[in-house]
């Protein structure tokens, strides 16, 4: 059967092949177009990845490695294998399977959507899967005070949080059969050109547009691990209680998921990958100056609360479309390579980020509102600090938005082949009685 290729995409593909030579011949190799077409059981991977990213906060090796490692933690609370100096060992035993498990699932929304997701859906299904590590760490912190009332419900909780891996790891072993689709559902997934681990590295070593896309978005998460981590720290000076701290946290993460969603939804229809990464950071400065200022002010609930939920709102929106965008500008990279470096950059930044806030806080000689406790360290001035991230997210904001162009490669691709039909199991029926 041909396929009639609309006038206007033959103009579009024609643009593309001026623009951008090297993608419009590899589009070249990328097979009939009539063989394109997804499958509903990808829904099912995408569940799996979201139980193990919302759980543990490869899918194989993850779901196995996530479920041991929470079943051992279990082992530190239940007396018929406590031996004492040994109940320590198991919690970190197991925290430390659980933590060797979550580098190989945190990798795997990008690629998961490339290998399996048609180009209208790819955002969206990225976008589910980041967001369920978020969700899971929201779910944990409204949970873990509703079920642990006394010590002795410390093992309940441990109990109820290994179902979720117990779960995905049974869901993973039996129900994931296979690595790729058996047809692609787009042309960029029916090549597989991709380079290896260390050619991919030395590629996006000299990819200037990721360079600057890694550090701004690897930033980002740096600031936003700070702000998770040390929120409670910083409002408790000036009198906010646990529980206003713990709603702003609520509020953050809510708001996040909310942004991520709906900018997930845009970016599928639109493709303005590099706009609303753009808009979506400049409006995230705005928010943390607006924190950095307002935390320092006492009896300011509604307007920490709002500027929590503006924080989160935008800020979490950019995450997802930035991993997407990361492929889109180091295409044939492997999706698993470029937004992997972006989220370990992520964590070496984080660290860096809370020494240096930490270290920049001064003791407070006489804070009559303090509601800080010991093991805080007592009542601290955290406004250097605030206004150190206020200052480092004003800054990645505005190099992003002067400094990052690029072409999407990927796109270019897929237009340059022009035919990619993006079929459902529904449509292939229909034709096939047709």
């Amino acid at each position: 059967m041909e396929v009639a290729v609309p006038s206007s995409i033959s103009s579009s593909a024609a643009s593309l092949e001026r623009i951008v030579p090297a993608a419009a011949a590899a589009a070249t190799d990328l097979g009939d177009c009539s063989a394109f077409k997804v499958y509903k059981r990808r829904w099912f991977l995408l569940a799996v990845v979201c139980l193990l990213n919302c759980s543990n906060a490869m899918v194989i090796l993850c779901a196995w490695l996530n479920m041991v490692g929470s079943i051992i933690r279990i082992f530190s609370v239940i007396s018929i294998f406590s031996l004492g100096s040994m109940n320590f060992a198991y919690l970190l035993v197991g925290q430390c399977l659980s933590a060797m498990a979550q580098p190989l699932i945190c990798f795997a929304p990008t690629k998961l959507a490339a290998l399996w997701f048609p180009e209208h859906q790819r955002a969206t299904a990225n976008m589910i899967a980041s967001m369920s590590n978020p969700l899971g760490l929201l779910i944990a912190n409204l949970l873990s005070p509703a079920l642990v009332k006394e010590e002795k419900d410390i093992p309940l909780m441990l109990g109820v949080y290994a179902g979720p891996a117990v779960l995905a790891c049974v869901l993973a072993t039996v129900g994931v059969h296979e690595k790729v689709p058996p047809t692609p559902p787009s042309a960029s997934a029916s090549h597989s050109n991709s380079p290896t681990f260390c050619g991919g590295l030395k590629m996006l070593m000299r990819n200037k547009p990721y360079l600057i896309l890694a550090f701004c978005f690897g930033a980002g998460i740096a600031l936003f691990t700070c702000y998770t981590a040390l929120l409670e720290q910083i409002l408790c000076s000036n009198g906010y209680s646990n529980s206003f701290a713990g709603l702003s946290g609520a509020l953050f993460t809510v708001c996040g998921l909310i942004g991520a969603f709906l900018l997930g939804l845009y970016v599928d229809r639109t493709k303005a990958f590099t706009e609303s990464t753009k808009i979506c950071l400049c409006l995230t400065s705005l928010a943390c100056i607006a924190f950095a200022v307002v935390s320092q002010f006492r009896n300011q609930v509604y307007v920490l609360a709002t500027v929590s939920s503006l924080f989160g709102f935008f800020g979490f929106a950019t995450y997802p479309i930035a991993m997407e965008l990361a492929v889109e500008c180091s295409y044939p990279v492997g999706e698993g390579t470029s937004s992997g470096l972006i989220f370990v950059t992520g964590q070496v930044l984080g660290v860096i980020v809370m020494v240096l806030a930490q270290n920049l806080t001064t003791k407070m000689k006489e804070a009559p509102f303090s509601t800080c406790t010991v093991v805080e360290g007592g009542a601290q001035d955290w406004t250097i600090s605030t206004l150190m991230m206020a200052g480092l997210c004003s800054f990645i904001a505005c190099f992003y938005v002067i400094a990052f162009h690029t072409n999407y490669r990927r796109i270019s691709t897929e237009t340059s082949n022009a035919c990619s039909l993006n079929k459902t199991d529904d449509d292939v029926a229909v034709t096939a009685q047709q």
